[in-house]
């Protein structure tokens, strides 16, 4: 038989109320907990990441810029003349000698006018001649008619000599001996007026003569351009090197100032870097550079800054002052540095992905087990090619990735693999 419980229904109760004490108690807290705890760290492989430790020492700051090998002294080749060029005899590459030839040029209309400047020179030299000879002969002329009148001055003062006498003894009337005075008188006057005149004409001879001379130095000047010229079309190197150049073809028209060809000399070489615009403001003339020929590093000094940027970048150019390695040539590309200082001393580490100077980037830091890393922000100061000032956020010996991060940029710890 059964017996009813009377606290059956009271105890009931409380096992519910407990139950529903312990889920009010129980979710929330189990929310709060969950709630507060880190989404898991992505493993990351470490072999693929770039780390670099924390070190305090010297640093040299660099600045890095690609360019060429170029020639220091480099000659241009241009046609003097119009021309067709008819024949070339080296190709680029090739060792020349000042007078090597390099092609030869035609033109016709040239070898006409120097033709024709001859012929000019000859027909004034001819007229030069022809002149000389009219004018010696009015000179002549004019001198024996001088020659004639000096003696006929000469006659009429020796006969108004003896009409003086006569007229002294009585023996002739004195009007006669006027006469004979007054004419030694005008013949001694027309001799000094054709004396004048005889001098006048030399004068004249001279300058008549000058003048044809002038002619002819002028185009004897025009005739010996123009077998410059002629000359010219003979093109040579007018220095020793290389021939780098030839950017013409046999039978081609050129006119005049066409450039024919290029000649360096490969022993003096220059390297010219391409910096950005960002960087240049540090660099001046004088600092010392290193310029890296895929064969060899030459040291150099930083002898000119283009006045202009161009696409982003502003040339440098660094004068070699080590030995050339086998192999540099014009136009080779190198990677070059220009030392801007040398700090000492200080706090540095490799140059990270996004590293700029003086700002503050996050970066992640190894733990000490190097199973996983933190995120930290890390102050830049100044900056090098390959190294970086650290002003605050790391200390001597921390291990930090450079490589680029920006994947896990929600995460502020991974794990490493």
């Amino acid at each position: 038989m059964d017996i009813p419980r009377k606290d059956a229904s009271r105890k009931r109760w409380i096992r519910r109320i407990l139950v529903l004490l312990l889920l009010v108690i129980t979710v929330p807290a189990i929310t709060i907990v969950l709630w507060r705890l880190e989404p898991a760290a992505p493993v990351v492989e470490f072999s693929t990441l770039w780390p670099d430790s924390v070190k305090r020492g010297p640093m040299v700051r660099q600045v890095r810029g690609l360019g060429t090998l170029v020639p220091e002294d480099i000659l241009w080749i241009p046609a003097v003349a119009d021309g067709r060029v008819e024949r070339i005899f080296l190709k680029p590459g090739a060792n020349v000698r000042t007078e090597s030839v390099l092609m030869t040029l035609t033109n016709p209309q040239l070898d006409l006018e120097t033709v024709d400047a001859e012929f000019q020179v000859r027909g004034a030299e001819a007229e030069l001649a022809d002149l000389r000879v009219k004018l010696e002969s009015e000179r002549l002329n004019l001198q024996s008619d001088v020659a004639r009148i000096q003696s006929e001055n000469l006659q009429a003062k020796l006969q108004a000599d003896r009409d003086a006498e006569l007229v002294k003894l009585g023996l002739l009337a004195d009007l006669n001996y006027k006469l004979s005075k007054a004419k030694a008188e005008e013949l001694e006057k027309r001799l000094l007026v054709d004396q004048e005149r005889l001098n006048i004409k030399r004068e004249s001879i001279e300058a008549q003569l000058s003048v044809q001379r002038s002619k002819i130095e002028k185009l004897k000047a025009l005739q010996q351009l123009k077998r410059s010229q002629q000359d010219q079309l003979r093109v040579r190197a007018g220095a020793d090197g290389v021939l780098q150049e030839v950017p013409v073809q046999v039978g081609q028209r050129v006119a005049a100032g066409t450039v024919l060809a290029k000649v360096v000399q490969p022993e003096r070489l220059k390297a010219e870097l391409k910096i950005a615009e960002t960087q240049v403001k540090e660099v001046v003339i004088g600092q010392q550079a290193q310029v890296d020929t895929r064969n060899g590093v030459i040291p150099g000094v930083v002898s000119r800054i283009d006045p202009a940027a161009r696409e982003g970048t502003v040339t440098v150019d660094v004068r070699l002052e080590g030995a050339l390695p086998q192999g540099a040539r014009p136009d080779l590309s190198v990677d070059g540095t220009v030392e801007l200082e040398r700090l000492d001393n200080v706090l540095f580490v490799g140059r990270p992905a996004f590293g700029q100077p003086n700002s503050t980037v996050s970066m992640f830091k190894v733990a000490g087990d190097g199973k996983s890393a933190r995120r930290v922000q890390v102050k830049f100061g100044r900056s090098s090619v390959n190294t970086i000032e650290v002003v605050e956020g790391l200390q001597v010996g921390d291990r930090v990735i450079l490589s680029d991060m920006s994947a896990w940029d929600s995460v502020a710890r991974i794990r490493l693999n």
